[in-house]
């Protein structure tokens, strides 16, 4: 190495750190004295009277909410009880008078054309009932024979006929297991299922002759 570069760094580490700013800082820390706060009394009217920010609010309680009243709803397209039509005073003996008549009667919803002695299986398993139970169907959208017809708008008075049913027994089907797999995915899920069924046989379907109004 050169001379020059030999000696800088000799001075370098001959040299020694001066303290005086460090000692003048102290100083003028010590001369300086904190002083409290000077917060001016306030007047007696506004220490009585509570400040809109100081004042506290006290929680209300929340009533709990009354509960809700269900209303009875009516049936939807209820049988029709009406003053009858002076024609149908006249053909309805005629049609109590042909034997086979037919009915479409709705269970659930469902239509099924029916006569007397025909068993219905349900695809539902209809709730309440037992083996044994008779059954009063009142909803019907056609009644007729060979020769005559009624049909409803959209149901027939119940007044003009009477048509019931025995629950002759519940019936379940084999367990069904469909297996679900989505794509690139090495699992699988086993779904199991089992439908029940209803067994209704038709016991009456009678046509009145007189209807009172």
């Amino acid at each position: 190495m050169s001379r020059p570069l030999l000696r800088s760094l000799a001075e370098l580490r001959i040299a020694k750190p001066n303290p005086r700013p460090f000692r003048s800082l102290q100083t003028q820390a010590r001369q300086f004295n904190p002083t409290a706060q000077i917060i001016d009394p306030l007047p007696p009217s506004a220490e009585s009277t509570p400040s809109q920010s100081t004042t506290t609010k006290t929680p209300q309680k929340k009533l709990p909410n009354p509960p809700r009243q269900r209303l009875p709803t009516a049936p939807s397209n209820p049988p029709a009880t009406g003053p009858l039509d002076a024609s149908v005073h006249q053909l309805l003996p005629l049609l109590a008078a042909q034997p086979a008549r037919y009915i479409t009667v709705h269970i659930h919803g469902r239509p099924y054309l029916v006569t007397e002695g025909d068993s219905v299986r349900l695809p539902f398993r209809m709730p309440g009932v037992e083996p044994g139970d008779i059954l009063r169907l009142n909803r019907a959208s056609v009644l007729g024979s060979r020769d005559f017809t009624v049909k409803g708008e959209p149901w027939v008075d119940e007044r003009l006929f009477v048509c019931r049913a025995v629950v002759t027994g519940t019936e379940k089907e084999p367990v069904r297991v469909m297996i679900k797999k989505k794509r690139r995915c090495r699992r699988k899920k086993h779904v199991f299922s089992q439908h029940h069924y209803t067994v209704l046989r038709i016991s009456e379907v009678k046509v009145q002759e007189e209807v009172e109004e």
